[in-house]
């Protein structure tokens, strides 16, 4: 008997790998059987990346983190288990997102940068301890939704680059119309006009532009980067 991962899964890992996003998988099977499913995704190659719950308990956090640097797979671990590590990973200026769906896996969503409980086989718990709950109950749903928040995230930046420099030739065209010509620009009606045809028009198709595949090729951004440093933007 067998229960091997879902293909999209696989495929999943893959693009999150390419996207600089670890993977880590943490589960109550044997360490044998974690070790077997991990090969299939591409997340250990041999016993020596997998670390059992036993073997965390004889650890203390210096000693865990030390571990985490090369283990991406956990074996026959409680949920006390589950909050250590991210705890560990967070020292380690990581985000973490952890997947659960157990009653006792609340402190570890809870802890957890962002919570992500299943809508299908998730307890009212877990769901209530978390910031998303994962409607199809699928890893890939989570990629596609990065996917999509890069892209959001990038074409916010595009738009208001764009008002900004846009707002700044508007500054100089009325300074320089106004000294040239004896137009009032500065009524009401013409700075409205300049602002919906220059500004509204052409964020729309910034904005609603199609989504670029090329950001999933892309590290994750600092959680400390703001949208004030748009003018470096590429």
């Amino acid at each position: 008997m067998i229960d091997p991962p879902r293909l999209e899964a696989v495929e999943a890992v893959r693009k999150a790998h390419e996207a600089g996003i670890r993977v880590i998988m943490i589960t109550w099977d044997h360490k044998a059987t974690a070790l077997a499913i991990a090969k299939e995704l591409h997340l250990a190659v041999s016993e020596g990346n997998v670390l059992s719950g036993h073997q965390i308990d004889n650890m203390n956090n210096q000693k865990l983190q030390e571990k985490l640097r090369d283990v991406s797979v956990f074996a026959r671990v409680n949920p006390d288990h589950k909050t250590r590590i991210v705890e560990c990973l967070q020292s380690m200026n990581y985000v973490v997102s952890m997947t659960c769906d157990g009653v006792n896996d609340a402190p570890s969503l809870s802890k957890a940068d962002i919570g992500v409980a299943m809508g299908i086989t998730g307890t009212d718990v877990s769901k209530e301890a978390a910031n998303i709950i994962l409607q199809d109950d699928n890893f890939s749903t989570i990629i596609r939704g990065v996917e999509e928040g890069r892209n959001v995230y990038h074409k916010i930046k595009r738009v208001i680059a764009f008002v900004c420099i846009a707002q700044l030739a508007n500054v100089l065209a009325f300074i320089i119309i106004s000294v040239t010509t004896k137009i009032k620009l500065f009524d009401s009606v013409n700075i409205l006009w300049f602002n919906l045809v220059i500004e509204t028009l052409m964020s729309i198709p910034i904005g609603l532009g199609n989504n670029d595949d090329g950001l999933m090729l892309e590290k994750p951004r600092s959680k400390k980067e703001t949208f004030f440093f748009f003018f470096f933007y590429q």
